[in-house]
């Protein structure tokens, strides 16, 4: 292990992360990979308590500590209680990943009333009111948020507008969000391209290596550096980093598959 990995592994220790949809997916892999820098994890989940325990027990076999929280993020009393369990188990707060998402195919013609309030109230409304429990928490350690964005809240997907337009509203919510509690927290967001992980369709990155200049999508651990380098860089909030090999580059950015 390098000098540089020992300093980051070192400056993870004593710190405590909440990973929003952690129990599952790139939740789960960025609450793993926080845990093997050495921090402790609150795994929150909503209906996911199998994977989330065993993500449990995945970090504590890693020597952290950890606890799988399960919360409802579309009502804000169950994101309060979420916040307040987790100082209850670990007393302080440094890191808070709001990971938690969904993807819905909805076009101008399929998007339902339903559709529309299931993706904003998931994407954008459940991080803010997930950022605002977890705020007094973050200032006392000077701590900082990662939010989720992607491609589709820059480019816009005509297939699925409802989520296109949630994630854009993450994007101006981390502007504000960094402002509003500008120094003592910073707030930063990741905007993903393509990232494929074990069980998607094939067509996915078949089709996404067309369009991307590094020729292949990417890969859970492209976002977990991604986070690791939000955690380190303490210069910089109020930022979306943008992972998708290119693809943004070029005209295709405005369309989705």
């Amino acid at each position: 292990m390098t000098q540089a990995a020992d300093e980051k592994r070192e400056s993870l220790r004593s710190k405590v992360a909440l990973v929003t949809g952690g129990g599952k997916r790139l939740g789960r892999t960025v609450a793993l990979r926080l845990a093997e820098e050495g921090a402790d994890v609150v795994v929150h989940y909503r209906s996911s308590h199998r994977e989330a325990q065993e993500a449990v027990k995945e970090i504590e076999r890693l020597g952290r500590r950890a606890v799988a929280i399960a919360a409802d993020l579309g009502n804000v009393p169950e994101i309060k209680r979420l916040f307040d369990e987790a100082g209850k188990q670990f007393g302080r707060l440094d890191i808070l990943v709001n990971s938690a998402a969904n993807f819905l195919r909805a076009s101008m013609i399929s998007t339902t009333e339903q559709v529309w309030d299931a993706a904003l109230d998931t994407n954008l409304r459940a991080p803010f009111f997930c950022s605002q429990a977890g705020a007094p928490w973050l200032r006392r350690t000077h701590g900082l948020i990662v939010n989720f964005a992607d491609a589709g809240g820059l480019f816009g997907w005509p297939g699925y507008i409802p989520h296109s337009v949630s994630k854009a509203g993450v994007i101006m919510l981390t502007k504000v969000l960094a402002k509003a509690l500008a120094p003592e927290v910073r707030v930063n967001a990741i905007a993903p391209g393509t990232i494929t992980m074990e069980g998607d369709p094939p067509q996915w990155e078949a089709d996404f290596v067309k369009l991307a200049p590094l020729h292949r999508t990417g890969s859970p651990r492209d976002i977990t550096d991604a986070v690791l380098y939000m955690i380190q860089a303490e210069f910089m909030t109020g930022h979306v980093l943008v992972l998708d090999g290119g693809r943004s580059l070029g005209s295709a950015a405005a369309e989705f598959r």
